[in-house]
């Protein structure tokens, strides 16, 4: 056979890792169209099946499951090969593809990614947000964006950015009309913006002073899952919302947001970059990594800087 190329075998690979059209599709950045026109065209041209098809499921045949695994090693050594060639390119290009859950990404968006894009203009990054724990090496992805108590154990982390914390924040008009909680458990009387999780569940404020923990079912008008509108609601007076301190930063700056229980704040871990142990990583990849360091040293030494822009090499 002739023809063929490493999308065919890297589209029949990702549908049988994800075993899904949809999410093969979008791991791959083409349309499901293109993807099942790609794995149609190759499986006549093969002259067998590759996958059974239902309007639920997607799963591998016997000559399918046979291919994939005689395949699939062979296809790994081409890629680090691949990779090996891109790690000695002068100037970084290629993709980078980064899973992070929404707030981490909104943490490292501005400073990290786009200052790193101006200095390598030749690189793209894929940068995908959701909430739930997924395995970043079974779903694609190059790097993941965590807090450091859930970065897998096997996953070589990176501590990114300055120190991190929970606030709890009010408008000043709701305030003056309702009085500012002194203790946890004042939270009871007021009206709070309650927060769903990835889950469905609903999270419980968190807590601890002097080593003692204290958890409050908070109760309220309006349940949300993104932090972006609880600010809204927050900023329109509707209540006290609960946020990552990087969330409302400006607006605690600018008075829009007063600051409330401070002393009854619990650490947070520090957010890392994680992936696993890599051969040869590209040149885009290695100076990302580069980049991410020299970003938390400067912002930790200063918290109003960020790193010294370069021209591209």
């Amino acid at each position: 056979m002739i023809g063929h190329n490493l999308i065919e075998l890297d589209a029949v690979m990702a549908v049988a890792r994800r075993k899904s059209f949809r999410a093969a599709a979008m791991e791959l950045q083409i349309s499901t169209t293109a993807l099942s026109n790609l794995i149609a065209k190759f499986e006549k041209q093969l002259g067998v099946r590759l996958f059974s098809r239902t309007t639920r499921s997607v799963s591998l045949t016997d000559a399918g499951r046979n291919f994939v695994e005689q395949i699939g090693p062979a296809l790994v050594e081409i890629h680090s090969a691949m990779d090996s060639a891109m790690s000695q390119q002068e100037v970084p290009s290629g993709t980078i593809r980064i899973n992070a859950f929404p707030t981490a990404a909104r943490e490292i968006l501005e400073p990290l990614v786009l200052e790193y894009l101006r200095r390598y203009p030749q690189v793209h990054i894929d940068l995908v947000t959701e909430g739930r724990l997924l395995d970043v090496v079974a779903d694609g992805f190059d790097l993941g964006v965590r807090s450091a108590d859930f970065v897998p154990s096997d996953m070589i982390a990176v501590p990114i950015g300055q120190a991190r914390s929970y606030v709890v924040v009010a408008s000043p008009t709701y305030l003056v009309q309702h009085g500012k909680p002194r203790v946890p458990l004042d939270l009871l009387r007021h009206t709070c913006i309650r927060i769903r999780l990835p889950n469905g569940g609903i999270y419980k404020w968190h807590f601890e002073k002097d080593g003692q923990p204290v958890q409050i079912d908070v109760k309220g008008p309006i349940t949300l899952d993104e932090a972006s509108l609880s600010r809204t609601a927050v900023l329109r007076g509707v209540g006290l919302g609960l946020f990552m301190e990087s969330d409302v930063r400006e607006d605690l700056a600018a008075g829009r947001l007063v600051r409330v229980l401070e002393d009854w704040m619990k650490p947070v871990a520090p957010l890392c970059l994680y992936y696993p142990g890599r051969k040869n990583p590209s040149a885009a990849f290695k100076e990302f990594i580069n980049f991410a360091r020299e970003f938390t040293a400067a912002s930790r030494a200063d918290p109003g800087s960020r790193p010294v822009q370069t021209a591209s090499r």
